[in-house]
């Protein structure tokens, strides 16, 4: 099966090499020429145009931004929709709306093509190693069709539901993703204002009952200083109000999820929209005069994990 993967960015690129390292042929687009040549020196081919890549491939995989950048790359006179014909495979791999997923859908649908939501949750440190997750939605002969290329991009892989759901359990994630980053602030400036030893308190949240995989990852760079997560404040901000317009149309509403978003919003204005989002713990570095370093934990995560294929769940 060729592959046509458009999103070269922070995840996308780490996706895309794991194909490429595993030999298979691999067609990209990105708005950044470098990244192109660098991948073409490995094997890959280069597109002109998302139209031309979805042309030539089999499955077409978009990793991106936003919803408004999706769309346009698909929807484009040069966009992926007008290179499609029947039986070609969309995966959409960004985290975005359900509904826009669903809409674009129709489109593709229309030119005989099938659509798949299949969002990742791990972290970088994971998508570099191809073993991240994957939650995928949508019919599932077409999500057997590409579960050899979705077990060498991840190792747990989770087929959802119908179209959507995938979607919609990577917003629930990320949501909970954000509520234990900013608790994190709260107990480290408890912990540090107790004058705990903070190497000690990592270890005890890591083997007790509040422990999670934020706190396993983020809390790591957060104690060295870098805050280097590879995920920034306007993702957060992004993936919440995808959360929250969520519960609205379910007609829910919320009572942590807004005071939250609250939190990182304010988080943004005092560090920028590209500051790294574990940095949203800073504000109450900031305010308290503290900081909570300890020596010993890396600038940036990596997984130590052996690269193994993955399987469903």
């Amino acid at each position: 099966m060729k592959i046509g993967f458009i999103g070269l960015g922070n995840v996308g690129r780490k996706l895309a090499e794991s194909l490429l390292r595993n030999k298979f042929d691999l067609t990209v687009r990105d708005l950044d020429e470098n990244l192109m040549k660098n991948f073409k020196k490995f094997g890959a081919k280069i597109a002109n145009s998302p139209k031309e890549l979805a042309e030539q491939v089999d499955l077409i995989i978009t990793c991106l931004p936003s919803t408004k950048i999706c769309a346009e790359v698909m929807e484009a006179t040069n966009g992926v929709i007008n290179g499609l014909s029947e039986n070609k495979i969309w995966l959409e791999m960004s985290t975005t709306d359900e509904s826009e997923i669903k809409r674009l859908a129709k489109k593709v649908v229309a030119k005989k093509a099938i659509p798949l939501d299949g969002p990742v949750s791990g972290g970088c440190h994971r998508a570099a190693t191809g073993n991240i997750a994957i939650f995928v939605g949508g019919e599932r002969q077409g999500f057997e069709k590409i579960l050899p290329i979705l077990t060498t991009m991840g190792r747990k892989i989770l087929h959802t539901g119908e179209l959507g759901t995938a979607s919609i359990l990577k917003v629930i994630t990320n949501y909970l993703a954000s509520v234990h980053l900013a608790a994190l602030g709260e107990a480290w400036t408890v912990a540090k204002k107790s004058n705990l030893d903070l190497n000690k308190t990592f270890k005890g949240i890591a083997v007790s009952s509040g422990n999670s995989f934020v706190h396993e990852t983020e809390s790591q760079v957060i104690l060295n200083g870098s805050y280097n997560i590879n995920f920034t404040m306007d993702l957060v901000k992004k993936d919440m109000n995808l959360f929250n317009e969520l519960s609205k149309k379910l007609n829910t509403p919320l009572e942590i999820s807004p005071f939250v978003l609250d939190i990182f919003k304010d988080a943004q204005k005092k560090y920028g929209s590209r500051a790294w989002s574990s940095m949203v713990v800073k504000r109450l570095e900031d305010k308290f005069g503290l900081d909570f370093r300890s020596d010993g934990f890396p600038d940036e995560l990596v997984d130590n994990e052996k690269e193994e294929k993955g399987y469903e769940i």
